[in-house]
């Protein structure tokens, strides 16, 4: 039988499902699972998983709504994790994406209500947005053991920084980046031209790809916010690659090779310029680059209303038990 395009992609690179969905899990059997406020606002939103909020809110009714939100994460992060081998990337509350010591006192709190659950920490993946603040705190939470996936990364100097503060993970972003080319290109944009390796967003995993490998930095690269298969492919023997429900149906239904296009020996063939990492180069840097900084303070927004959103779920469901 031939092999589908998913399972060759498998060779090289760990599969990572984008989803709060059990049963995608369950179909696509990936190793490890990202959720985010949007993806569990989501699920809750389906009859399937509505009794997960409702138990949560009557077992915990007298909690603040931020610890019940918490509890929520916890109980769907416990769920996934009895359907996939590996990890769980939990997210703190993005409204505190400037705020390094709430980040790491939610970060604490996530990990000990994981542990009262008898789940070890090794298993967990705290996430948390790359703005400064927020690296400074995956700093001090690696150090203490608690592992983090740096997300909502869209440049090499926000990666240049989470490797300093030792992250064990960087979840840079593709689709988003993509888009943000597309619409400033307009009708000058050239959507074969710009695909495959010739994509903004994959470009840019690519060289932050080769910057790590070049200088054996430890910390696992996660491409993430996938708009097409091809963008994956095109990152094919990359670390881990995070893929949403409906691109890992296609991979699993497609018969197209995946060969491996991201490879350490390359990187370190042609290691690019080090360079130096510290707060002024980081915001200075970022601000040069309009692109990700505006997408990194758009992806916080959307998790900002989302995590609202839930919150007012929340509310609902404990003041309204069935």
């Amino acid at each position: 039988m031939m092999s589908s395009t998913l399972d060759l992609l498998r060779e090289n690179t760990t599969v990572v499902a984008d989803t709060g969905d059990f049963e995608a899990m369950r179909q696509f059997r990936p190793t490890d699972a990202t959720t985010n406020p949007s993806l569990i606002l989501k699920a809750v939103q389906k009859d399937a998983y509505r009794p997960l909020l409702e138990r949560v809110a009557r077992d915990h009714g007298n909690a603040a709504t931020t610890e019940l939100a918490d509890r929520l994460l916890v109980a769907f992060g416990k769920e996934i994790l009895d359907i996939v081998p590996g990890r769980v990337s939990t997210e703190v509350d993005a409204r505190l994406s400037f705020d390094t010591q709430a980040t790491l006192e939610r970060a604490r709190q996530i990990i000990g209500l994981y542990e009262q659950a008898g789940i070890a920490r090794e298993r967990i993946l705290i996430k948390i947005a790359s703005t400064w603040e927020g690296i400074q705190a995956a700093r001090v939470l690696q150090a203490e053991g608690i592992n983090c996936n740096l997300t909502l990364l869209f440049s090499l100097p926000q990666a240049l920084a989470c490797a300093q503060a030792k992250a064990t993970l960087i979840s840079p972003f593709v689709g988003r980046i993509y888009d943000w080319h597309k619409k400033a290109a307009g009708a000058q944009w050239d959507e074969q031209a710009r695909s495959g390796v010739n994509d903004p967003g994959v470009q840019s995993v690519t060289r932050i790809y080769n910057y790590y490998k070049a200088y054996d930095i430890p910390t696992e690269i996660m491409g993430a916010s996938f708009r097409n298969t091809g963008q994956i492919l095109a990152l094919a023997g990359c670390d881990l690659l995070t893929i949403s429900p409906e691109l890992l149906g296609e991979l699993a239904q497609g018969k197209d090779p995946a060969p491996v296009r991201l490879q350490p020996q390359a990187a370190k063939a042609n290691a690019p310029e080090w360079m130096a990492s510290n707060e002024i180069a980081f915001r200075t840097e970022l601000n040069e680059d309009a692109m990700a900084t505006e997408k990194l303070a758009e992806g916080i927004r959307a998790f900002v209303a989302d995590a609202v959103k839930l919150d007012v779920l929340i509310a609902q469901v404990r003041n309204n038990p069935q």
